[in-house]
């Protein structure tokens, strides 16, 4: 998804951004989410992966963040956002306020989140009109170049598992300006 939002030619903000132990990660999120009129919230990491594990609650407690300052906030209420799930209605187990909202399905498929993001951004939020598989497919070039930069850079394979996500987001930027200069 980032990439497709990279490569629609807007600019990804995320809490890791900002890599600094002392700062309270909510007041992050909430900085950003009042700095950005479109937000992207995916629900499909709020399962537990095994029994007696918690859900994750992160992305709805950002998603109602998000609702407040878009109802309650000066000059937000032209706000977006998207709203993703793994299953159709599978949300309405843990946040069934949601219902009645216009919620998006990927079922787990990248290419499938890719395409929702990609419409989302082209109908309301002024992307040009390229196709899903376009952007998949630049995404397969770019994971090809960004893997061979990071070897030639000395970087082993735990290395560029573990890479940092700003540096990612770096390197998808990168690419795609120089792909625009091509």
């Amino acid at each position: 998804m980032l990439f497709c939002i990279i490569y629609l030619g807007f600019n990804p903000r995320l809490a890791t951004e900002r890599n600094h132990s002392g700062e309270n990660r909510i007041d992050k999120i909430v900085e950003l989410i009042t700095e950005c009129q479109l937000s992207i919230h995916d629900l499909s990491r709020c399962q537990a992966q095994y029994e007696g594990e918690h859900f994750r609650l992160n992305m709805p407690l950002e998603l109602g963040i998000d609702y407040g300052c878009k109802s309650f906030g000066k000059g937000m209420q032209k706000k977006s956002f998207l709203i993703l799930e793994e299953q159709r209605y599978r949300y309405q187990a843990f946040i069934s306020d949601l219902s009645g909202c216009d919620i998006e399905s990927h079922n787990g498929d990248f290419q499938i989140a890719v395409r929702k993001v990609r419409n989302w951004l082209t109908s309301g939020g002024g992307a040009p009109k390229l196709g899903a598989a376009k952007i998949t497919g630049a995404y397969y070039e770019f994971q090809e170049w960004n893997y061979e930069t990071q070897l030639e850079a000395g970087f082993s394979e735990e290395d560029i598992q573990d890479y940092p996500t700003t540096e990612l987001l770096a390197a998808m930027l990168k690419w795609v300006k120089i792909q625009k200069i091509k």
